[in-house]
């Protein structure tokens, strides 16, 4: 075998970044996608050859029209293999700290209309509602990371 037949045989991951961005109320931003059910975090995958923060950076741009700071890393989560959506690999879940947008940045942010319908800010109570239970979990997680001032493991949220 060689090393480029090594390298090629290695499984693959899923690459998930996403951010948390709060108000000054303390509530964190969340957005409606137009092809799903539930409401997401901003963010994606990981597109190959960039970073995950990278990726972050990339869609609050693509996503909201924002250039912000993006920071620390607060949770790694891992994926398991989803029954509901076949072919979907196990991966990583990464939230980094987007910190605190002041509200005349907030007023600016200018959604992609063919992949977002709307954006709010939601308490963690209101997270729970409307985001998935892995990722509400993740996002409670991410703020008590952003709180402890280091980031958390998670499997599946846990």
């Amino acid at each position: 075998m060689t090393l480029g037949d090594f390298w090629t045989h290695l499984p693959t991951k899923l690459v998930g970044a996403g951010a948390l961005l709060t108000d000054d109320a303390g509530r964190f931003l969340v957005v409606e996608p137009t092809y799903k059910d539930n409401w997401e975090i901003p963010g994606g995958v990981v597109e190959a050859g960039e970073s995950p923060r990278t990726g972050v950076q990339r869609e609050l741009l693509e996503e909201l029209g924002l250039v912000v700071p993006v920071t620390d890393l607060l949770v790694i989560d891992w994926s398991p293999p989803r029954p509901d959506q076949p072919g979907r690999p196990d991966g990583l879940m990464l939230v980094f700290d987007a910190g605190v947008l002041p509200a005349e940045q907030a007023e600016r942010i200018t959604l992609p209309a063919d992949e977002l319908k709307s954006h709010r800010w939601c308490t963690g109570a209101e997270a729970a509602t409307l985001l998935s239970p892995p990722l509400a979990r993740r996002m409670t997680a991410a703020q008590r990371a952003r709180a402890a001032g280091h980031p958390l493991y998670l499997e599946g949220g846990l």
